[in-house]
């Protein structure tokens, strides 16, 4: 069973950066396909940012060259670093992660609890 753990969030203004990080446990995040997703109140959870288990990324539109997800696999963590940010990235923002490829889609098996980002 893989556990994922956020942190990093917090409140920024518009213009600032944050970087989020994502324990995994379980299982070596070198194993597995990752990604970036958020939630803002009254819609529905969007993905954000991929990591493929051969260092390939994808990145939604609005965050493209903004946002760069990475990985540390020695500390098995992942990371999102979010630079330019606007008051509509505000928004819980949830690592996910499955030994199988599912590139910005929701089918991920294992889900964190999520880090809370606000843009003002």
């Amino acid at each position: 069973e893989v556990q994922l753990v956020e942190s990093g969030g917090g409140s920024v203004q518009a213009g600032g950066s944050l970087r989020l990080s994502c324990a995994a446990s379980g299982s070596a995040v070198s194993n597995l396909y990752m990604a970036w997703f958020r939630q803002a109140p009254g819609k529905e959870r969007e993905g954000v940012a991929y990591l493929a288990t051969n260092g390939g990324t994808d990145y939604t539109y609005a965050v493209a060259g903004r946002f760069t997800i990475s990985k540390d696999n020695a500390k098995d963590t992942l990371y999102l670093q979010m630079d330019s940010l606007k008051p509509e990235d505000s928004a819980m923002y949830y690592c996910a992660a499955d030994q199988y490829a599912f590139n910005l889609g929701n089918a991920y098996r294992y889900w964190g609890q999520g880090t809370q980002v606000t843009v003002s």
